[in-house]
């Protein structure tokens, strides 16, 4: 079985709520994710920072964060994927890569990235600073249509968010 394939029984396991068995599947990849996260080609990289995500493992976050500073473009929106994916129960995991969210969404050279950059950003708690940064990208006319759209839609979801607490 392959890293790609392990992660997708993962990712079942955990949907079917298959605990002990997703347990189980970590320890057993643990490895083979930590050594794939520093291998040298981007593509097993990429493979490596999607796994942490369907694997669910919590405990690989700051591996994670090293995702999100690759160099390439497809390992940090595997990354976003990851902690969009972790994030989904545990605001706390979009809030302490706030800044670094804050600066993918402003200014990475790709624009899907910045995309999945902003989608993450819906996870947090719904602070001034995000809503602003996504508000102003969402009236940059200079900026990607779809790129806008996405930041218009959660910096609604944001507002509406705040106005709840």
């Amino acid at each position: 079985m392959t890293l790609a394939e392990a992660a997708a029984q993962a990712d079942e396991l955990s949907a079917q709520g298959a605990e002990r068995e997703l347990a189980d599947l970590r320890k057993q990849w643990d490895d083979e994710v930590e050594a794939a996260a520093r291998d040298a080609d981007y593509r097993v990289r990429a493979q490596a920072y999607r796994a942490i995500g369907q694997f669910r493992y919590r405990q690989k976050l700051e591996l994670l964060r090293r995702g999100l500073e690759d160099e390439s473009p497809a390992c940090r929106g595997s990354a976003l994927i990851s902690l969009e994916l972790l994030s989904r129960d545990h605001p706390s995991t979009v809030n302490a890569e706030r800044p670094l969210l804050h600066r993918m969404i402003a200014a990475d050279s790709n624009d899907a990235v910045r995309r999945l950059a902003v989608l993450s950003v819906k996870n947090g708690s719904p602070q001034r600073d995000s809503i602003l940064i996504l508000q102003s990208l969402a009236d940059d006319d200079e900026a990607d249509a779809a790129l806008r759209q996405t930041a218009k839609k959660v910096a609604d979801l944001l507002v509406r968010k705040s106005r709840t607490r």
